[in-house]
């Protein structure tokens, strides 16, 4: 979907600065927002592009103004209220109870293989690769970006709609995010890496020999020949 999360080929946000050193968390509350999404994943409690979509849906004005782990915490908690497996009323009543002067403590539970799974996982990732398929387009195709304007989830950014690249590489099937958060299924697709010149991107301002990679499934994409009318710029 379109929103203020699609911050690619936007401007006037400042410069990105790097934090010298940065850890991996901040404080304790990201690890454990970082461990409770990994567990509800690893028990097929919602799959990743549900957890992308709730995030989507972050009011624009929260969106920018907090940080990665409260994008990741806004997300779970919307995504376990429209699972059923939590209400709005109940997370509002634990928060209320870990901030006042005597906290309810947190019930532990020994579950050594999903701790297992969940070790694995952080080593070796989740892949959304579900091997070979007959692709469309064959390294080195011409190929233009659909515009599309989608109301639901989409892992096509903005600033490619439209623009045309050269398939740098065929990638095999991979899960389809535009309908795996939507429980349409996996519906696997050919993924490409498509290669754009940052001046089809960006206008006569950009590098002249700079080149920009985009990972993009086969339906985002059309023959270079079709839609040939002029590139709106983003």
């Amino acid at each position: 979907m379109n929103g203020v999360h699609d911050l690619g080929g936007m401007d006037g946000f400042g410069p990105v600065v790097r934090e010298r050193a940065e850890p991996v968390f901040h404080s304790d509350w990201e690890r454990r927002v970082f461990g409770i999404v990994l567990a509800t994943l690893a028990q097929g409690v919602y799959n990743v592009d549900e957890l992308r979509h709730a995030i989507e849906r972050i009011s624009p004005a929260h969106y920018l103004g907090s940080s990665y782990y409260e994008h990741w915490l806004a997300g779970l908690e919307r995504v376990l209220v429209e699972k059923g497996r939590a209400s709005a009323g109940e997370i509002e009543a634990k928060v209320r109870g870990f901030v006042s002067a005597t906290p309810t403590a947190v019930a532990e539970r020994s579950n050594p293989a999903l701790a297992e799974r969940l070790a694995q996982g952080i080593r070796i990732g989740a892949s959304a690769a579900r091997g070979k398929g007959e692709a469309r387009f064959r390294r080195g195709a011409t190929v233009r970006v659909r515009k599309m304007s989608p109301q639901g989830h989409t892992r096509c950014p903005r600033y490619v709609r439209g623009a045309v690249g050269k398939i740098e590489r065929v990638n095999g099937l991979f899960v389809f995010p535009d309908t795996n958060a939507h429980g349409r299924g996996e519906s696997p697709q050919t993924l490409y890496t498509v290669a754009f010149r940052a001046r089809e991107l960006w206008g006569a301002e950009a590098e002249e020999k700079g080149t920009v990679y985009v990972d993009l499934w086969e339906s985002y994409l059309e023959p270079a020949a079709r839609n040939t009318g002029t590139r709106t710029k983003p």
